[in-house]
């Protein structure tokens, strides 16, 4: 099942075509999708550049096209000379902030077509590095099987990061090839699977959505208005600067979320407006 497979379950359940969600999951994988609907869609590209945390299973010892498990086999390799400490140094080499390729077969886009379009046509793709910061790498289980080695493990990291290159590139750099078997998201942003409701549940209309104020004290940090304030952005004008450069979620004193705010030339200026501020 694809992202687009749950957005459109989320239309039928919502009632609404305008479903989008907060960053694409591999087929492959479990875990959360966050979901936007109607006004709540204009927040999805803040929850998207939030960090997230994964669950995964590295396999050493096999390499796949799209490096994880629904890719074809292109390479299999001896493991059993493949240490514990080997593998934890080469993991640590990926923790902080790195330059990573993408994977060939992979939604990032090469002269307007997604790469793994190319992929299918035949075509070799081998992406660009780009800068992703990898705060979490944990090794949770090593296990030595018969002709792999598989690698349970838990990441945190930024915007961007395919844990599926972090498999191939432990894999490439042990000499043995190396694709992802499993992947679950367990956080994105400030939401987690405890909060989550089943796919089953989606379509059987048992779920309730979060309000955009809750939704906006999650993602960003919070300036509660003062009415001359709210006065001040309905005649359109800029408020003092906020305390830092970050994006602030701007409430009023009824918890209803008014706009976004973003320093500019020395002031908070709205950058999206959700409610009159008057």
């Amino acid at each position: 099942m694809t992202s687009h497979d749950v957005v459109a379950v989320a239309r039928r359940a919502l009632g609404t075509k305008k479903v989008g969600h907060a960053g694409t999951l591999d087929p492959m994988a479990t875990g959360i999708l966050v979901l936007g609907f109607n006004n709540g869609t204009r927040l999805l590209q803040y929850i998207t550049d939030g960090d997230k945390t994964y669950q995964a299973t590295v396999v050493l010892g096999i390499a796949t096209v799209s490096d994880d498990a629904d890719g074809e086999i292109v390479s299999r390799s001896d493991v059993s000379q493949i240490t514990d400490s080997q593998i934890e140094v080469e993991l640590a080499k990926m923790r902080g902030v790195i330059m990573q390729r993408p994977s060939s077969v992979s939604a990032v886009k090469v002269d307007g077509e997604r790469a793994y379009d190319r992929v299918r046509a035949g075509e070799n793709v081998e992406l660009a590095s780009r800068q992703v910061t990898i705060s979490q790498l944990d090794i949770l289980a090593i296990r030595h099987l018969a002709t792999t080695i598989d690698i349970d493990i838990e990441v945190t990291c930024s915007a961007g990061t395919y844990i599926r290159a972090i498999a191939r590139d432990c894999g490439n750099a042990l000499n043995v090839g190396g694709h992802l078997s499993s992947l679950r998201r367990s956080r994105v942003a400030g939401f987690t699977l405890e909060g989550a409701v089943s796919l089953e549940q989606l379509k059987r209309g048992e779920f309730t959505t979060l309000a955009l104020a809750d939704v906006a004290r999650t993602v960003f940090v919070v300036r509660e208005l003062a009415l001359d304030e709210r006065q001040e952005l309905s005649f359109g004008r800029p408020l003092s600067a906020n305390p830092t450069d970050e994006i602030y979620a701007a409430m009023s004193g009824t918890n209803d979320l008014i706009a976004l705010l973003a320093n500019k030339d020395g002031f908070a200026k709205p950058i999206a407006v959700f409610a009159a501020a008057n």
